[in-house]
């Protein structure tokens, strides 16, 4: 059972089988963590994309991929495409799709990572763009990850994280009515796509719906 609001410092590991403790445990994403955490921690006002917030994405989609019976080759490539996923913020906030895989796909042209795999992890992380659509299980897996708190309890809290972001680093002012309509607008329009996190999250994604709903009335 997934735990509601994580603390990736406080992961229960036994929640994934010896596939995905291998994979965790490799030197491959060991190293790779510590290359995107150096990255990332210094982004002192991202309080939504931060170091953080990528390990939580990492180990939902491990789990989604765990429930959807993944092979450990798409497990590695899948904790891999995550970890990268957000680390465009490094060289620009605002979207810019051209460098949205560009670190990852230069640090794994580095180590000699197999072109294939980097192919697929390329599209992986731009799966996550918005307006994207996923083409495959594993796109679908990280869009969900990526989105995984938009049908969680603690959906509120890591808005206001944003929002929080977005006035910091824009240098703006969102007055809270127009925060809850924007809110209201991007989570009906959103849509979960594995099996398992339409399970486990579309019923609580309603609820914030419906919480959203009463805020701008």
């Amino acid at each position: 059972m997934w735990v509601e609001k994580i603390n990736w410092l406080e992961i229960n590991i036994d929640l994934f089988n010896d596939n995905i403790k291998k994979v965790i445990n490799s030197d491959l994403i060991r190293n790779i963590i510590v290359y995107v955490n150096n990255l990332l921690w210094p982004l002192e006002f991202h309080y939504y994309h931060h170091y953080e917030h990528t390990l939580e994405v990492m180990y939902r989609a491990l789990y989604i991929g765990q429930e959807e019976n993944l092979s450990i080759d798409d497990i590695e490539i899948l904790a891999i495409a995550s970890l990268f996923h957000d680390t465009w913020f490094v060289i620009e906030y605002d979207n810019n799709e051209p460098i949205w895989a560009k670190i990852a796909k230069n640090y794994l042209n580095s180590i000699l990572y197999p072109k294939e795999k980097i192919d697929k992890i390329e599209k992986m992380i731009l799966a996550t763009i918005v307006v994207r659509q996923p083409e495959n299980l594993l796109e679908s897996i990280i869009k969900d990850a990526d989105t995984d708190n938009l049908g969680r309890k603690d959906f509120f809290d890591k808005w206001s994280r944003l929002k929080k972001e977005l006035e910091t680093i824009k240098n703006i002012k969102i007055l809270n009515p127009d925060w809850y309509h924007y809110s209201l607008k991007f989570v009906k329009k959103h849509k979960f796509y594995s099996n398992s996190e339409i399970k486990e999250r579309e019923e609580t994604k309603e609820n914030n719906i419906y919480k959203l709903q009463e805020l701008t009335k």
